[in-house]
């Protein structure tokens, strides 16, 4: 059972509350454009304009990272679980989920191909048919170094032809910068990429001019970010704060940029962002319905609160529970939205599944030039941040269709 919160949270007094259910207060998510008890937060496919007819369907993706989470949305297409976390390489039946290490890797992989079933599809992934691999490697001390890096790429040289691995997704970054074209994470990329894998690496989110092996590979894909504003209308579109800079070989990076903002993802279950999410998604929604919601209004919430929560009573529950909803960057019961080019990269990894599923024989060079040649250039953003322009997905397949 979640554990109960040391936070502060309001109630209303003991006496019954008359007011009828249908004008009880909404609360509102602090992303742009929010409507009370509506879900505007724009879809991730709608966000790159995904094709409608492809879902990454017979493509393997690597996912290294801290760790994952067997959630809902992956069921059934998660072909291995890797722990990498030590040279004593494993591959367990189950995933072996620690509340600490797991959120980052759950949040890259679901945002990615994740199939929806949480939010009735409304937050599916680009790949939603997409098949996973996914290889946790941070290490004892729960950190994540260039080593643990490297140990897991080299798991996927090693397996990938057997998994029938096609692309890595890289969300996690070095330690030091260099130049050097035989660095160990440059060197195992450049041989992936030579064995027919594509490798995705998140530029890093430190708005600096320099990045980080792996983001520094010539060969990977950098993806940096953009701010959509949780709009189509691109006037209103702005560059996130990424790492840019060169490549070991001069090249400018990042290659292209993809959502990195007010990005849906799911709330870690079993954390006390997860507890709360229960109590405060009912609110989002408007879901009269809802255990609490019902509570609340009919009076009774001042003493269960406070057993819930383990906390005092403060003047207005409401406006305590939508602060907790900012805080937290609620969306409705089960999700967040999230940002940093962490997210941005899956997007990439997920549209590149949408081009090999349209034709399978493309090369990773083949894939990161169509992806780069379909990019669309923001005019009023600066050159050396965005690379190529925003990530494509429906001119990505169609050059990709055309090769």
């Amino acid at each position: 059972m979640p554990r109960r919160l040391p936070i502060p949270v309001t109630a209303p007094d003991d006496r019954p509350n008359t007011e009828p259910a249908s004008t009880m207060p909404v609360l509102t998510s602090n992303y742009p454009a929010a409507r009370a008890g509506e879900a505007t937060l724009l879809p991730t496919p709608q966000r790159v304009s995904a094709p409608p007819d492809y879902s990454g369907r017979g493509v393997t993706i690597a996912f290294i990272d801290s760790g994952f989470y067997d959630h809902r949305d992956l069921r059934g297409r998660v072909r291995a679980y890797v722990d990498a976390t030590t040279d004593s390489i494993t591959q367990p039946r189950r995933i072996e989920k620690s509340l600490y290490t797991s959120w980052h890797g759950m949040m890259t992989s679901v945002i990615g191909c994740g199939d929806g079933a949480t939010s009735g599809g409304r937050y599916r992934g680009i790949a939603p048919h997409a098949e996973l691999v996914l290889i946790k490697i941070s290490n004892p001390r729960g950190g994540v170094k260039e080593d643990d890096i490297l140990r897991g790429l080299e798991w996927v040289l090693a397996h990938h032809a057997r998994l029938n691995i096609r692309i890595v997704n890289l969300s996690v970054g070095g330690d030091y910068v260099s130049y050097d074209g035989n660095h160990p994470l440059h060197a195992v990329i450049r041989r992936l990429t030579e064995a027919g894998v594509l490798v995705v690496a998140a530029a890093g989110n430190r708005s600096v001019n320099y990045l980080y092996p792996p983001a520094t590979s010539a060969e990977a894909i950098t993806v940096g970010g953009l701010d959509d504003n949780n709009t189509d209308n691109r006037a209103d579109w702005r560059l996130y704060g990424h790492n840019y800079g060169l490549g070991y070989d001069g090249s400018a990076k990042p290659d292209v940029v993809a959502p990195a903002r007010w990005i849906p993802s799911p709330v870690m279950p079993g954390t006390s962002v997860a507890w709360e999410a229960f109590w405060i998604g009912a609110f989002l929604a408007a879901q009269h319905d809802h255990p609490v919601r019902k509570l609340v209004e009919s009076g009774r919430a001042n003493r269960t609160v406070e057993k819930l929560f383990g906390t005092a009573h403060l003047e207005d529950l409401l406006s305590t529970l939508q602060a907790r909803a900012y805080q937290h960057k609620l969306i409705d019961t089960h999700h967040q939205h999230v940002d940093g080019t962490s997210v941005a990269a899956p997007l990439v990894s997920a549209v590149a599944a949408l081009m090999l599923e349209a034709r399978p024989t493309l090369s990773p060079a083949q894939l990161k030039r169509a992806i780069v040649q379909s990019a669309q250039p923001l005019g009023h953003q600066p050159s050396e941040r965005q690379g190529a322009g925003v990530l494509d997905a429906s001119a990505a397949v169609r050059l990709a269709l055309a090769m």
